[in-house]
């Protein structure tokens, strides 16, 4: 534990200021030995530091965008190589080097806050062990050791004896529920929190070794959690499970107003968003007009979701502008292709036209054609005295065996069967 203290004594002494400024300002509230007191620095302490984190919050998000912008080129990348996983692999982390991208950015916010969470671990221990560290001195570690959260003291471990326990006013059954009971909270918070992640804002469609690693860590860290969690003093405890709930919460308000494209919390935002503009024709959010702009500029390359978002706005008579904003469109797209091109009225009607015919369907569809055109036509019936003159040669040479000029056939020929026709009998006189 020295070893461990040397190296974040850097970080010891700014840790413990913190905490014992906080300390003033709750201990004139509840009193400066009361649990509540200490136990209200601690996650005092907490969120400062995730607001110190911020910045790095909005970088590992850039960088979490940046690997989206990958998928396409990471699913050809597996197609190509599909039998082949050490080459694939080798690709992939080409490509990562060549743009710049790095799949364990999801990691930067817990490395950056391990030094603070082992220099408040050293404090916490030497407020158990009775030793003063930092700029706590005797007064305050005294006060520090008499402050319970729950009927447990802040600086005790699962693992105590019940002699240790019992040494700062306190019983050992008090002591392991109460840990036990935050060492649940801990991992399950944790648990929830990357189940989250894993279903709700990734993009299942590839399978990258990135979505490996966040299903590996949905199961590792909560196992971790309770496994080193009965050696953490109550203390520490109460800023896990404190940072744990702000990770939550900052992440579903992530997931919930920037999802990640392609995945189940971007159909959910899309449906919201559809909904609202349709019922005031309008994108009020300099946010919602970013997204807008951003699936408008996609063109063929929008997913499933923002096709079914673009059409919503059709349907509405709205059309989506390149900077975001929707106009009204009397003329608006009425469907959009599967290839992600909106298509116009004239050019739906464009595309219900049939199918070119090979020249066997033409000439079957021709004879049906002529053939219900000549049951159609009406039939007239001219008397002798009605015939026109050039027209009785015709008749006398049709009964004189000849056949019509020009090698036609007549309507009453066209019908006749081929082969041996039967005679007529002879008309009576």
């Amino acid at each position: 534990m020295d070893t461990i203290a040397s190296l974040f004594s850097f970080i010891t002494t700014p840790v413990s200021w913190v905490i014992v400024q906080f300390h003033t300002v709750y201990g004139a509230l509840f009193g400066p030995d009361t649990g509540w007191a200490w136990g209200l620095s601690i996650v005092s302490l907490v969120i400062l530091i995730r607001i110190c984190l911020i910045p790095l919050f909005v970088k590992q998000i850039k960088a979490t965008r940046a690997m989206q912008t990958l998928q396409p080129e990471m699913k050809k990348i597996q197609e190509r190589y599909k039998n082949d996983k050490q080459r694939q692999s080798e690709e992939m982390m080409k490509l990562y080097k060549e743009t710049g991208t790095n799949p364990l950015s999801s990691c930067l916010p817990i490395l950056a806050q391990s030094p603070f969470f082992f220099a408040l671990y050293h404090v916490l221990n030497s407020i158990a062990s009775n030793d003063t560290i930092g700029v706590i001195n005797e007064n305050l570690l005294q006060s520090a050791q008499k402050a319970h959260i729950v009927g447990a003291p802040l600086a005790v471990k699962f693992t105590d004896s019940s002699s240790k326990v019992e040494a700062l006013g306190a019983s050992l059954t008090d002591v392991r529920v109460v840990t036990a009971v935050m060492i649940v909270m801990m991992s399950a918070s944790q648990f929830f929190t990357q189940r989250q992640l894993m279903t709700k804002n990734i993009d299942t469609t590839v399978k990258t070794p990135f979505m490996q690693q966040q299903k590996m860590l949905m199961y590792v860290f909560p196992v971790m959690f309770a496994v080193f969690g009965i050696n953490f003093p109550v203390g520490v405890l109460v800023y896990w499970l404190t940072t744990n709930v702000w990770t939550m919460g900052q992440q579903m308000y992530v997931i919930r107003n920037n999802p990640t494209p392609g995945s189940k919390a971007q159909a959910e935002y899309l449906e919201r968003l559809t909904k609202y503009v349709t019922q005031h024709d309008k994108v009020s959010k300099r946010r919602d007009r970013a997204i807008v702009k951003a699936i408008v500029a996609k063109g063929r390359d929008r997913n499933e979701f923002e096709r079914k978002f673009i059409n919503g706005l059709s349907k509405a008579n709205l059309a989506a502008q390149a900077d975001g904003t929707v106009i009204k469109s009397d003329t608006a797209v009425a469907a959009e292709a599967e290839d992600g091109t909106p298509t116009t009225a004239a050019g739906a009607a464009k595309r219900q036209q049939p199918k070119r015919q090979s020249k066997s369907q033409r000439q079957h569809g021709g004879a049906a054609g002529a053939k219900v055109a000549g049951e159609d036509e009406p039939k007239t019936s001219l008397s002798k005295s009605d015939e026109p003159e050039d027209a009785k040669p015709a008749t006398a040479a049709k009964k004189g065996g000849a056949k019509p000029a020009g090698g036609t056939r007549s309507k009453a020929q066209s019908g006749q069967r081929k082969g041996p026709q039967r005679p007529k009998s002879p008309s009576k006189k």
